[in-house]
């Protein structure tokens, strides 16, 4: 079971470089504008990848911090994206209002309100811009994180035998 936690953290690794490029994609050449909630999404999405690199490297005790960094910051993308899909169910009445976009919020307030408003959205993170099959982009990384947690999980529990030490502390 634990030969094959390499080969997992890479694909997770590449699922998540894979999803940005295609994030980056919709922004820059389909013109969809990313909320704030997005953003914090490619955060997470970015410190995934990164631990999912580092996990690789070939030290026992780094792989279980690594791992469950990873399921920590798939945790906080689950509930993120489980924000953002429900201010998009909310009906038109309960959205929250449209603020000021998340560049001119980081510019002008303090890093405490640019947080809060990263996190917590605003009537923009309400705006469904784009589907497949019926489930928006908030939903898919919704999916995602759920299935690199579950991912991290294993790779917590099958990292390996632990080294050989011929003096026991």
């Amino acid at each position: 079971m634990s030969r094959f936690s390499p080969y997992l953290a890479f694909l997770i690794a590449a699922c998540c470089m894979s999803l940005l490029f295609i994030a980056l994609y919709m922004e820059w050449v389909d013109g969809l504008i990313p909320c704030a909630l997005c953003y914090a999404q490619r955060f997470a999405f970015v410190i995934i990848a990164v631990c999912a690199c580092l996990y690789m490297l070939p030290f026992y005790t780094s792989k279980l911090i690594f791992s469950s960094l990873m399921a920590s910051f798939a945790l906080i993308g689950i509930w993120l994206s489980g924000r953002q899909l429900w201010l998009q169910s909310l009906p038109e009445d309960k959205v929250p209002a449209c603020g000021p976009d998340i560049y001119f919020i980081m510019e002008r307030l303090p890093f405490s309100e640019s947080l809060q408003s990263m996190l917590f959205g605003s009537g923009s993170c309400a705006e469904v811009q784009w589907t497949l099959l019926g489930i928006s982009i908030p939903g898919w990384t919704f999916i995602f994180f759920l299935l690199i947690l579950i991912a991290s999980v294993w790779l917590m529990l099958f990292r390996g035998t632990p080294p050989f030490r011929l003096f026991k502390k």
